[in-house]
């Protein structure tokens, strides 16, 4: 008697045991979610048909929104339109500026960050960055009839020297941490930026080699200097929302793809050369 109480105790545990909830140790989000238990983008974004693409649309050669039209193009707007179908989705832009870029992300207004972002410390404890699509660094981009007076910093940052530079991003923060002497004006405009060095309101704009390549093609009275040799160190790459690491694994193998097998440079050889 006493051995069937045991035998029936013990089948009515394993019953309990079999319908409990999963313990603590499983991720509560599951396959196909974030760590934060919302839908990952990878499922997200086939599902809805549309990739979200925060954009500041204001940084040729990677993005540029035409203001008659309000078309996006450039490197990273091609790619966008690549990853959008990929995951069987059409892209849709996302206006933002390089100061509301993160905070636009991070709240959920877009699946994705594209358009030349520079990876940083500060962006990277509030999103995750892909796999880099390129090197870069800062560099002077300057009239090309004074292409010998700034070549340096200390011939940069000097009494009279008139440095400009757009406002909320990398550009910013590397002119206010090294420029001390000459005179630093914010052109809040990254579009007409370089409409003022040409004009001779300005004398020097320090930006990612990249951009200054492409000013200096569409500006024959401005040169890059030393653009293989920037100032800084510095990689491009996408941001993705921080926790996704199913999203953020698919983009990075994507992005590994299309810099290797030639899409990437093809897209950038279109707009440098």
């Amino acid at each position: 008697m006493k051995r069937a109480a045991t035998l029936s105790a013990l089948a009515c545990l394993l019953a309990v045991t079999a319908a409990a909830p999963a313990s603590s140790d499983t991720p509560a989000a599951g396959r196909g979610a974030t760590a934060a238990g919302k839908p990952s983008a990878l499922d997200a974004v086939p599902r809805r048909g549309v990739l979200r693409v925060c954009t500041t649309g204001d940084y040729r050669p990677f993005t540029h929104r035409d203001p008659a039209t309000g078309k996006y193009s450039g490197v990273d707007i091609k790619m966008a339109g690549d990853l959008a179908k990929s995951l069987g989705a059409t892209p849709r832009y996302v206006a933002t500026t390089w100061a509301r870029l993160i905070g636009d992300l991070s709240a959920g207004r877009c699946d994705i960050a594209m358009g030349g972002v520079s990876v940083t410390l500060p962006r990277a404890r509030s999103v995750y960055f892909s796999e880099p699509t390129r090197t870069d660094g800062k560099t002077p981009l300057v009239r090309c009839t004074d292409k010998d007076k700034y070549r340096t910093l200390a011939q940069i940052d000097r009494p009279g020297t008139r440095v400009i530079v757009n406002p909320g991003g990398t550009n910013e923060e590397f002119a206010r941490a090294h420029i001390h002497r000459a005179t630093l004006t914010v052109h809040p405009d990254n579009t007409t930026i370089f409409d003022e060095i040409i004009a001779g309101r300005a004398d020097v704009m320090m930006t990612d080699a990249g951009e200054t390549r492409y000013q200096a093609k569409i500006h024959p009275e401005l040169c890059s200097l030393h653009p293989d040799k920037p100032f800084t160190f510095s990689e491009k790459a996408y941001a993705l929302p921080r926790g996704d690491d199913e999203f953020k694994a698919y983009v990075d193998q994507w992005v590994h793809l299309a810099t290797h097998d030639g899409t990437y440079r093809k897209y950038e050889d279109a707009w440098m050369k």
